[in-house]
């Protein structure tokens, strides 16, 4: 199955005048789609000219996803949340320690509320072609991610509203132990917000795709951390999900997991009669020949992938997370791109 669309991510978020150039050269790097990384801090000030910046990519002929970056720390992403600012006490627990984590609890009635205002501004307001669900995931309590997962047994969320809702559905305490029913309750909790969510989008704006990206885990190797959302085909049969994604991979791992990565991604996306997403790494790290970005994108296309994302535009030049040869890297992705849109 042929790759249908190449793109990357954008958070240039200024004015439109400038983010026209950028899209031209986009476009002139073979993409024809851009995700729009919006911070709160963006939809809260700069919404204005989203709805501009979304306009003018969409009439230069690139499909435009929204993204709701770092939103309450519970999508990926680097920017601070405002709501955690404004809304201290809704943060995620801790469940050995008690601590509050520095994100959001989407369980809380006030981040739900919060989020599907967002989503509601969005949809109504800004004529883009669908949603991004960027990395959504539970707080990790612990200092780093152990290469088989099992650096530390802490897990999130247990805070008093997660509580009382185990124990309005089991009839028990939650345990702190992440037992069969915490795993199914937490994977419960985490995908009705995102069900719900996607719903109210598409009520308003019916031909919105929705795509969720999750975690390149494997289950049983790197980094299986049961963020909420690790049960890819519990993800992918959601009926209001579009596209199934998953996220970027190191380069620096071997060959072998990336097509596993990506055999699973095109399988359960198949399954389930959806879109497959891959992304690939185009920021901070990349591989010591750059000509191996085209291996990956030449080996996503041919085990299936139709749709090919990268993080970020210009391979993050002028950001601390910036790729050492971001330009040339850019230069790079957008050959590759172009190669695998002509073997259509």
């Amino acid at each position: 199955m042929a790759v249908k669309e190449t793109g990357v991510s954008y958070y240039g978020l200024s004015y439109v005048e400038h983010a026209k150039r950028d899209f031209q050269e986009m476009l002139e790097h073979n993409c024809n789609a851009v995700i729009l990384a919006l911070s709160e801090f963006d939809i809260d000030f700069w919404f204005p000219n989203i709805v501009a910046i979304t306009k003018a990519g969409r009439e230069m002929g690139l499909k435009v996803y929204l993204d709701t970056w770092g939103i309450g720390k519970w999508f990926g992403g680097e920017p601070p949340s405002k709501f955690l600012n404004d809304n201290p006490e809704n943060r995620q627990v801790s469940a050995f320690s008690g601590n509050k984590l520095p994100h959001a609890c989407f369980v809380t009635r006030a981040f739900r509320e919060y989020f599907f205002d967002v989503c509601e501004k969005l949809a109504y307001e800004v004529d883009a072609d669908g949603f991004f669900w960027d990395e959504p995931h539970y707080a990790l309590p612990k200092s780093y991610a152990s290469i088989t997962g099992g650096a530390g047994d802490d897990w999130a969320c247990r805070c008093s509203v997660c509580q009382q809702l185990f124990q309005e559905r089991y009839g028990y305490e939650m345990p702190k132990l992440l037992t069969r029913e915490v795993i199914t309750f937490r994977q419960e909790r985490a995908l009705d917000i995102l069900e719900t969510a996607s719903r109210k989008i598409k009520q308003i704006r019916p031909d919105s795709k929705i795509t969720c990206c999750v975690h390149a885990t494997l289950n049983s190797y790197y980094v299986t951390e049961y963020r909420g959302y690790d049960n890819w085909d519990k993800v992918a049969r959601s009926d209001v999900f579009d596209v199934f994604s998953t996220t970027i991979v190191s380069p620096r791992l071997p060959e072998r997991f990336f097509r596993e990565i990506t055999e699973r991604t095109v399988n359960v996306a198949k399954k389930y009669g959806k879109t497959s997403q891959r992304w690939l790494m185009g920021y901070y790290q990349e591989p010591d020949k750059l000509e191996e970005v085209k291996k990956t994108v030449h080996l996503y296309a041919d085990l299936g992938a139709e749709s090919l994302f990268a993080w970020t535009y210009r391979g993050g030049y002028g950001t601390v997370l910036a790729a050492p040869s971001a330009l040339k890297l850019w230069d790079t992705l957008g050959e590759a791109y172009g190669e695998v849109l002509k073997a259509k």
